[in-house]
């Protein structure tokens, strides 16, 4: 046969098919675009910005809607009744975790964020004891995290540091890092940069041709790069820990993960594994790391574009706490002003736009629609967090959003930045404690001060992909 001949049946047949997937599925579906072949619906998402064309897609097809990446349906949920429905009304059946083709390469389906089924309740049960047996939303750990705030605060009387990772790293690795150790750094680097590709429109573009991109030039290979990286750093942490383990006296997440390891060797599950032990790691590693310090690099950019906000933080620290004590979480239920701003901040950033994507775990008749098994699903979380019915100008930084009218911490079942339901962050807690007890270090001992007019400073996201990171901008802590 010519080979343009079996070219053009080989390209006819795919795109009959393209339709005939589409057609045969969109019955059970919930109603969207019409997607092209092949392609599906890529043409009508902004890749550097799917959350905005998510919120223009639902005015015109409702709150539940189908989209298509290339020939996969993808059910989106947009707003707070239909996110809320399905992840805590219906918890157990949207609690799947749908793949990210950019990271299956690499991560696999192993650890505790793309696991699914029954190992992935199993690590991620025994990820959440072990992280509270260190301490994690304990007293234990808040007095590592006061520690590490006051190296934090040493260390920016010189440069900025690492104080989120170290912390997490101590439950990890047992040992905190210093702030200038070469390994410490380059790790933290490869994990920034990896978020910064994995926000990227690039990455947006591979996801939906994986297969194609795959052999093209490109950042996601400096990504593939720096995940094994990190992996075989793990690996190697791991190794050091086995020649040293004590089954009497674990010292960290990794010890007793081996402990359950050996524990576990006669049982036919396949959770206990070193794989599900390496991702587990690096999971906690990435969450605990990367999401915190953003969140940081973030709320330090917004006090600077808002000196009044930090005025008024500055002195309910100074009512509360004064200047001669570390600041501690029992702080907190004094601090309605500090709190809200917390909160508002995470509103704000929205740090997870489209969240991480789910998949249902069954067949499932959600609003008269049928879901078949399997199919991913995605919630807009900014479409949660940016209501303008629950949040007036969603759109303002304006901690009143978290107040009533005495001045009193107002709390909102709208605030998802940690998501809802099965699939909520593990290390909520830890982030908590974090966030306020660094900001609250920070702003007892510095003024913080901007090198251009606060009213100059630009505080759009970067990029607004997987996350959503901050531009980027110079200030001065001054002594206090």
């Amino acid at each position: 046969m010519d080979p343009v001949v079996a070219l053009v049946l080989g390209v006819s047949c795919l795109l009959l098919l393209s339709l005939w997937r589409h057609r045969s599925g969109r019955g059970k579906l919930p109603p969207g675009p019409t997607p092209l072949p092949i392609i599906g619906n890529i043409l009508q998402i902004d890749v550097k910005d799917i959350s905005k064309s998510l919120k223009n897609l639902s005015k015109v097809y409702g709150p539940v809607f189908t989209l298509y990446l290339g020939m996969k349906p993808i059910v989106v949920l947009h707003g707070y009744e239909a996110v809320k429905e399905a992840l805590v009304d219906h918890g157990e059946e949207f609690a799947g975790r749908d793949s990210i083709p950019i990271l299956k390469r690499s991560k696999k389906n192993s650890g505790i964020v793309f696991n699914n089924g029954k190992t992935w309740k199993e690590i991620r049960r025994f990820s959440l004891m072990t992280l509270r047996n260190f301490g994690m939303g304990k007293r234990s750990i808040e007095d590592h995290i006061q520690e590490e705030a006051r190296c934090l605060v040493e260390e920016l009387r010189k440069t900025n540091g690492c104080a989120p990772c170290n912390v997490i790293c101590s439950i990890i690795f047992k040992n905190r890092y210093d702030y200038q150790d070469p390994e410490f750094l380059t790790l933290v680097n490869k994990l920034n940069e990896n978020i910064r590709i994995l926000s990227s429109a690039w990455a947006q573009v591979y996801n939906n041709f994986p297969a194609l991109i795959d052999c093209l030039p490109g950042s996601h290979h400096i990504l593939f790069k720096n995940v094994d990286y990190i992996i075989n750093y793990i690996l190697e942490k791991v190794k050091e820990h086995e020649e040293s383990l004590d089954v009497n006296d674990p010292r960290d997440f990794i010890d007793c993960f081996l402990i359950k390891m050996a524990q576990e060797k006669d049982n036919q599950g396949l959770e206990y594994t070193y794989e599900n032990l390496v991702y587990a790691v690096s999971d906690l590693f990435a969450a605990g790391t990367e999401s915190t310090s953003t969140t940081l690099r973030y709320a330090l950019l917004l006090l600077l574009k808002h000196p009044q906000v930090t005025a008024k933080v500055q002195e309910e620290i100074q009512c509360v706490i004064g200047r001669h004590r570390s600041p501690c979480m029992q702080d907190r239920s004094r601090m309605p002003y500090t709190d809200a701003v917390l909160y508002e901040i995470q509103r704000y950033i929205d740090l997870l736009p489209v969240n991480l994507p789910h998949a249902v775990t069954c067949d499932v008749k959600f609003r008269n629609y049928l879901i078949p098994k399997g199919t991913a699903i995605w919630t807009s979380l900014t479409s949660v967090l940016h209501d303008n019915k629950e949040f007036p100008h969603p759109e303002m930084f304006d901690p009143g959003h978290f107040l009533d009218e005495r001045g009193n911490l107002r709390k909102s079942d709208y605030f998802m930045p940690f998501s809802s339901g099965k699939r909520m962050c593990v290390g909520e807690s830890l982030a908590r404690m974090e966030l306020f007890l660094f900001l609250t270090t920070i702003l007892q001992q510095f003024h913080l001060k901007s090198q251009v007019d606060p009213k100059e400073l630009n505080t759009t996201p970067i990029a607004k992909g997987l996350s959503s990171l901050p531009p980027l901008y110079k200030l001065c802590f001054i002594p206090v």
